[in-house]
């Protein structure tokens, strides 16, 4: 009914970087099987998920600055109360450790985005992940995990963008223009805010995939 991959949906398109990634995640597992993040590449066995929405992008010298909101999914029920915010300066942490290797000094650079990332591990634990086109979303959040921890997040996801895509076209196999997050929002009658934050963003993918997977297509809006 629907599609859950275990990295970025979107490198069906490039076996060679899919590949990669799943060799990147066994090495992962293998190498943290014995660390406290062991459990984080363990098979979710439970029915809660995770909605993810981020904001951000790419910085010469390191990560850019992140913002992500995520909120649980039980069931068929969004859990809008159980939510997570965390916001990212750019990191400079990268740059003071290459400086600090030229230099020889023996100084630690001070990391305070570790902890918040621990809590963001913490929060998601092994739950797969519903994201709307997680490609790049992953991408700038890996771009602060794996510096840190060694690992990019091993979490299952399922593509929202990927499961509207394939419905649209359905009904309407002419189309093959990029799915719209407003738009499928609008089409299954969930409400936007005009300016809506992150976490109504995190929300409403969550709403919007349960809107795919339980509801029957005729009751789709819109033409």
């Amino acid at each position: 009914m629907y599609r859950i991959a275990s990295g970025q949906a979107n490198d069906r398109y490039r076996p060679g970087a899919w590949m990669f990634k799943v060799l990147r995640r066994v090495v992962d597992r293998r190498r943290h099987a014995d660390s406290q993040y062991g459990w984080l590449f363990q098979p979710y066995m439970g029915d809660e998920m995770v909605a993810l929405a981020l904001a951000g992008g790419a910085a010469r010298g390191g990560p850019g600055a992140l913002a992500m909101a995520a909120v649980c999914v039980q069931g068929d029920q969004v859990q809008a109360r159980d939510a997570l915010a965390l916001n990212l300066p750019a990191d400079r942490v990268a740059e003071a450790r290459r400086l600090q290797e030229e230099d020889g000094l023996q100084r630690c650079a001070e990391d305070p985005s570790r902890e918040a990332l621990e809590g963001l591990l913490n929060f998601v634990g092994n739950r797969p992940l519903v994201i709307w086109s997680p490609q790049p979303e992953l991408g700038r959040l890996n771009c602060w995990l794996r510096p840190r921890f060694g690992f990019d997040l091993p979490n299952a996801t399922v593509d929202v963008a990927h499961l509207y895509q394939r419905r649209q076209h359905y009904w309407h196999p002419q189309l093959e223009r990029r799915p719209d997050f407003a738009e499928a929002a609008q089409r299954l009658g969930i409400v936007l805010p005009e300016s809506w934050t992150l976490r109504d963003e995190a929300v409403a993918t969550a709403r919007l995939y349960l809107g795919l997977v339980h509801r029957e297509v005729p009751r789709w809006r819109g033409g």
